[in-house]
């Protein structure tokens, strides 16, 4: 499967990435969908390098597409591939590219690699290039993406833009590799494309990891400490008290941070602000200079010796303005000729933010980086060996991300044995109730409840609602410290015993149902292109959203509901009509108002519909 000459051991999960794939390359099997629900830190980049030198060489797919969630990492994806000891190990010389919204994406290279936004600004230029060729897509952290009402019952129909662009490329595409470091929402919402199963708890599903045409490849934290894959965590929580004025400017106060919930926001959100934090920053700061100082002794280090191995701060801060207030009073405990250059920032505000984080992964300056998210999700820097939690997010998959930066294990700073990741952090209720579900579940259940309108990633810009308090003064009291427990394993049958069983499966009700439903999607996918290409449609119009919203008129229910006998009879309809015939059947819907009003306008002028520079209104955007 893999070279003999291989000189870095692939771990259990990527081996079982490549047994599935070479198995797809075989044509043993007829699986299209791989999810890989890597631990956060556990390795899961090197995924998609493995599944397209294999898929490419065999001919399966003819180009790759890689989205993730944030700029910043579209360099780091392309470094993946670029890696000259993967590209030996592996015996591939396939290139990527991060592509801008432009013609040509992979510029005579076998793939590109975009963002979310990217897909959403504009989904007709991305749809056509895998309409034109066989595609194995990859889709970063997943779980940014929730179901839609399309193809989930449950869902709600609202507008998730991200979600909306990038479904008919999951229709399109040859082979599917989706890839998460957790498997919820902080809305509590499904994930796009993810089969789900009715959950133990009421209002519940979870995803259901035995789902039949699925190979579902888990690595839980558990494993990957066995493996020694990512570093032991060790917490320090540092308990404080607060003191501020209320909406009625009441002074209230001094309360613990770990007290109770009545006041534990307004204490956490004081805390953030004033002297607390101060003191948390100087414990980090001091944690990381001993390390350092450490690590120099046993590595043989001169003094003042530039060097990767000796460990970095990562400080994360509620906002930008507070990450401002912690870079100078990090920079005033740095002498003074240093420290412009070993304590950055690096927030969307900054103009040199992607250089920085560059810097900080791969240089040994900056040591210190002060961020608010640009840095929470898929930032690989294993240099990265003490944390300060100084964010008041408490959703398990933003912590468990950001904690994640602090336990790859850095291959220059020594043995294993000798690295761990120290975590510093306020010692308020949600955030020990964070730590005991990690160290219990799974993390894979949504909640059937109504959601909040799909927006940016978590705090994408680093702000926060405004807060009717006034942060006054607080101070750190108690420090305790604790080792996070390994956590629970994966459940789910091993993917290659789950592989050996699929020649053996009857064609299911639901395995059948699956396949139909995709085969609607790419049979509309295909009418929209050709009814653009002929000008009966203006192109950039959402048309594919469109003409899903005519198809469920015209068929009285949408795909996701629809039994197996209607699913055929779907298919047969669209085999015989066109969809252009019926959009008069979304006039009045204020969503998909301009296609219908265009529609309307050209065939009362006696002409087919002309390709328009104008854009459409946000309205019908997807």
């Amino acid at each position: 499967m893999l070279p003999p000459s291989m000189h870095r051991p692939l771990r259990s999960h990527q081996q079982l990435v490549a047994g599935i794939v070479a198995a797809i390359a075989a044509g043993q099997t007829d699986l299209a969908d791989i999810l890989a629900a890597v631990t956060p830190g556990g390795g899961k980049s090197l995924l998609p390098v493995i599944a397209a030198a294999r898929l490419i060489e065999a001919g399966v797919v003819d180009r790759i597409c890689w989205i993730v969630p944030r700029d910043s990492l579209r360099l780091q994806a392309e470094e993946a591939f670029a890696d000259p000891a993967w590209q030996s190990a592996l015996g591939h010389a396939v290139s990527v590219r991060a592509a801008e919204n432009a013609p040509d994406l992979c510029r005579g290279l076998q793939g590109y690699v975009t963002t979310y936004q990217g897909i959403a600004a504009q989904p007709d230029l991305h749809l056509a290039e895998h309409r034109r060729h066989r595609y194995l897509l990859v889709v970063d952290e997943v779980h940014h993406l929730p179901s839609l009402a399309e193809v989930d019952p449950l869902a709600p129909d609202d507008e998730a833009s991200w979600s909306r662009a990038i479904l008919p490329l999951l229709e399109a595409a040859r082979v599917r590799l989706l890839l998460s470091g957790t498997l919820e929402r902080a809305d509590g919402r499904a994930i796009l494309w993810l089969p789900y199963r009715r959950g133990k708890r009421a209002k519940t599903r979870e995803v259901a990891l035995e789902a039949s045409g699925w190979a579902v490849v888990g690595y839980s934290r558990a494993q990957a400490l066995a493996e020694k894959a990512v570093l032991p965590v060790d917490f320090g929580a540092l308990d404080g008290e607060a003191e501020w004025l209320d909406e009625e400017r009441r002074r209230l106060g001094p309360h613990r941070i770990s007290g109770s919930p009545e006041v534990a926001r307004a204490a956490l959100f004081t805390a953030l602000r004033t002297g607390f934090a101060r003191d948390l920053l100087r414990r980090a700061f001091d944690a990381t200079r001993d390390l350092r100082a450490t690590r120099r002794a046993r590595l043989g280090i001169g003094p003042g010796e530039a060097a990767m191995g000796l460990g970095k701060l990562l400080v994360v801060a509620p906002d930008q303005e507070n990450a401002r207030q912690y870079l100078g009073w990090l920079r005033g405990w740095v002498p003074r000729t240093q420290a412009e250059h070993a304590v950055r920032i690096a927030t969307s505000d900054e103009r040199d933010a992607h250089a920085t984080l560059a810097a900080f992964r791969l240089r040994p300056e900056p040591s210190i980086l002060v961020t608010c998210a640009m840095a929470y999700e898929g930032l690989d820097a294993p240099s990265v060996a003490v944390c300060a939690a100084l964010t008041h997010i408490r959703s398990r998959a933003w912590l468990e991300q950001m904690i994640a930066r602090a336990t790859r294990v850095d291959p220059a700073a020594g043995p294993y044995q000798t690295q761990s990741a120290l975590v510093l952090h306020p010692d308020d209720l949600l955030f020990r109730r964070f730590r005991e579900r990690i160290e219990r579940e799974q993390g894979t259940l949504a909640r059937d409840r109504k959601p909040r309108r799909q927006g940016e990633l978590p705090i994408d810009d680093g702000r926060e609602r405004a807060d009717p308090i006034v942060p006054l003064a607080s101070n750190a009291t108690a420090l305790r410290w604790e080792r996070l427990a390994p956590g629970p394993d994966f459940a789910a049958a091993r993917p290659e015993q789950r592989l050996a069983q699929q020649s053996d499966l009857l064609d299911l009700p639901s395995r059948r149902e699956r396949a139909l439903r995709l085969q609607v999607g790419q049979l509309v996918a295909a009418q929209v292109v050709e009814d653009e290409g002929m000008l009966r449609i203006p192109r950039g119009a959402g048309g594919h959203h469109a003409y899903s919203a005519a198809l469920k008129r015209v068929m009285g229910k949408g795909r996701a509901v629809m039994s197996l006998a209607e699913l055929e009879a779907t298919v047969a309809w669209l085999e015989r009509n066109r969809l252009t015939d019926h959009l008069h059947l979304l006039e009045g819907d204020a969503k998909y108002a301009w296609t219908a009003r265009q529609r309307r306008l050209d065939l009362g002028m006696g002409k087919r519909p002309r390709e328009r520079a104008s854009k459409p209104s946000s309205a019908s955007a997807p």
